[in-house]
């Protein structure tokens, strides 16, 4: 038997049976719509929003993973970031980009800041590093009442604040941020994703008065391009002339006027 023969017969013998081809198919509308309720004015692609949604760790990553995505969206946020520190600082030389970078845009803060915002722990499909019956083990929480399989693992995290970075949960969680960054980018285009930054990203990881996050001379502007382009609920398909034009022509000097009341309430 040849070895291209042999290949192919491998590859046969591995194609989805109706009944699992089924179950992806079922899936992967689960999570199409779990995005297109958190981002009401897009429409994902099935296939696109299951590959944005599920991690290289779970098993059903051999049908296709977020990997891909995760690394444009990585580039597309700082891209997008780094436009706007310069166009907000293009007169002032003593700041560092790759530092400010790493502070505002690190996987594990877009996890803990973003990723529940959007609900993506409810939804995303990955495996942890260790099983849950060692993440079980450390629960505090004194219950007698059966729980289904998600609720322990989210109360045993709850309950144990120092064992969510050992099973890579923000990590995990900030890859699939970065996913849905790339995922828009590749559907959608540079125009939804610049938006999507704006409004949905960077008010969220402003945090003030922490160590992490935007720098508090940043906020201010940050603050209000979101509010210009529709604020945090805005309508993301909306072809502004604000999300069309580079951020360094963008007139900042009208900041200071701007009260971005509704915005502030949401990057508390």
């Amino acid at each position: 038997m040849s070895r291209i023969f042999r290949r192919s017969l491998s590859s046969f013998k591995r194609a989805p049976q109706p009944a699992q081809s089924f179950q992806i198919a079922e899936d992967s509308a689960q999570f199409a719509a779990h995005l297109n309720n958190v981002f009401p004015s897009l429409h994902f692609p099935p296939e696109l929003a299951q590959r944005i949604l599920t991690h290289g760790s779970h098993k059903a990553a051999i049908h296709g993973h977020n990997g891909r995505l995760s690394f444009v969206g990585r580039r597309v946020l700082e891209s997008y970031y780094l436009l706007f520190l310069h166009s907000v600082a293009r007169n002032q030389n003593q700041h560092d980009y790759e530092y400010l970078s790493s502070r505002a845009l690190n996987t594990y803060l877009l996890g803990e800041h973003v990723a529940p915002r959007w609900s993506l722990g409810r939804i995303l499909r990955w495996t942890p590093t260790v099983s849950q019956d060692v993440l079980l083990a450390h629960k505090k929480l004194k219950t007698s009442a059966k729980q289904p399989a998600d609720a322990e693992l989210e109360n045993a995290l709850t309950g144990n604040p120092g064992i969510v970075r050992s099973v890579g949960l923000y990590k995990v969680m900030g890859d699939a941020v970065q996913s849905v960054m790339g995922g828009v980018y590749h559907q959608f285009g540079g125009s939804v994703a610049h938006r999507l930054f704006h409004t949905r990203i960077l008010p969220h990881i402003l945090l003030p008065d922490q160590a992490e996050g935007v720098p508090t001379e940043f906020h201010h502007q940050a603050l209000a391009l979101c509010e210009r382009m529709g604020g945090v609920d805005g309508n993301l398909l909306v072809q502004e002339l604000a999300s069309n034009r580079a951020l360094s022509e963008l007139e900042l000097e009208a900041v200071e006027t701007v009260q971005p009341k509704r915005v502030a309430a949401a990057s508390s």
